[in-house]
């Protein structure tokens, strides 16, 4: 088995039991937690795929954007309990170890890969041509995607600006 066929088995159980955890677990923000490490594992998939302009905007945007208005909302509504935020240890630690080891495996099995390999793959370039790169991207942005774009952003918001007043109403 080569070492990007592991990382991509790799990633894919820890994505199902992330996506698993976000539907099966009782606690929004662990919930929220949990699709906050999906979305992250997306992104690695997304750099494994050779398309770093989406593994990066994935990052930024879901992770940095999205995440923090869901953790936000959920904050403010007040769903999660005091008694849920307090950790215990348990079976907890252990499994908190053993990702942890699994990362750390994963990592090291990525530095250690001699460079060697590399010489035989076909050249990224001529594989991805135009798929990902950021002129691609921007192209398509200001031709053909600029009118759902706009809509998507004036929907965004006005989602924004009825959440504020729904939560200024309470306050």
């Amino acid at each position: 088995m080569t070492s990007d066929l592991f990382v991509f088995w790799t990633l894919a159980v820890i994505s199902v039991f992330t996506g698993v955890a976000v539907i099966a677990t009782k606690s929004a923000i662990r919930s929220a937690l949990a699709l906050v490490v999906n979305f992250f594992i997306l992104a690695m998939f997304y750099f494994l795929l050779g398309s770093q302009l989406l593994g990066i905007v994935q990052i930024f945007v879901y992770l940095g954007a999205i995440m923090v208005l869901f953790l936000f909302c959920i904050m403010l509504l007040r769903v999660g309990h005091a008694e849920q935020l307090t950790e215990t240890g348990g079976l907890k630690l252990a499994g908190a170890g053993a990702l942890s080891f699994a990362f750390l495996a994963l990592l090291m099995s990525q530095v250690l890969e001699p460079v060697s390999r590399t010489a035989n793959l076909p050249d990224p370039q001529s594989v991805h041509a135009g798929v990902s790169t950021v002129e691609a991207v921007g192209a398509g942005l200001f031709t053909r995607w600029a009118f759902p774009f706009e809509v998507t952003s004036v929907l965004l918001l006005v989602g924004i600006v009825g959440s504020i007043l729904l939560a200024k109403r309470r306050v």
